[in-house]
C-alpha cells in the first residue's frame, strides 16, 4: 500500500533553514560516457564544467533555471568507484505519454537497452536503463507524489 506523507507545503518543517538548491554528485571514472548518458539521453544541459580543480575534473549537468541538477566528478589518476546496488535509482516521473516515450526512443537509438528493475513496481511504472558505471534511471510514465 503506498500513501502520501504528510508534509509542510514549504520550507523543511522546522524553523531557519532553508535550501535553496539541491545537488545530486556521485564519482566516476567514466566521466565522458556518464555525461553523454544523461546529457544525449535526457536532454540535460551542461550548467558548468571545470577541470584541474584540486585534482578533479567534474561536469553539472540539469535544466536551466532549476535549482537542481547532477554533478559528476572524475579524479585525477582514477580512484575505485563501488558498483551500486541494483535499487540505486534516480527516478525522472514523466506523465505525457508522448515524452515517455519520446525519452525511452532516444535511449535505445543511443545504443541504451532497458534492463529489468530490481524492484518489480518499476516494472509497471516505466522503464529501467542503466548509466555506463550501472547506475539505474527508471523512465516512469507517471505525475509522480
Amino acid at each position: 500500500m503506498i500513501t502520501r506523507a504528510s508534509v509542510p507545503q514549504e520550507g523543511l518543517g522546522f524553523p531557519h533553514a532553508s535550501v535553496v538548491q539541491v545537488r545530486i554528485a556521485r564519482p566516476t571514472n567514466q566521466l565522458r560516457r556518464v555525461v553523454a548518458f544523461y546529457r544525449d539521453g535526457l536532454g540535460l544541459r551542461e550548467l558548468y564544467r571545470f577541470e584541474g580543480h584540486d585534482g578533479y575534473n567534474g561536469v553539472m549537468l540539469g535544466l536551466p533555471g532549476q535549482n537542481y541538477h547532477l554533478e559528476f566528478t572524475e579524479r585525477d589518476g582514477g580512484h575505485p568507484c563501488p558498483a551500486p546496488d541494483k535499487d540505486s535509482l534516480i527516478v525522472l516521473y514523466i506523465p505525457e505519454r508522448g515524452d515517455f516515450i519520446r525519452t525511452r526512443n532516444r535511449f535505445e537509438e543511443l545504443g541504451h537497452s532497458p534492463v529489468e528493475p530490481e524492484n518489480p513496481y518499476w516494472s509497471g511504472a516505466g522503464v529501467t536503463f542503466e548509466d555506463p558505471d550501472g547506475w539505474r534511471l527508471v523512465l516512469c510514465n507517471a505525475p509522480g507524489i
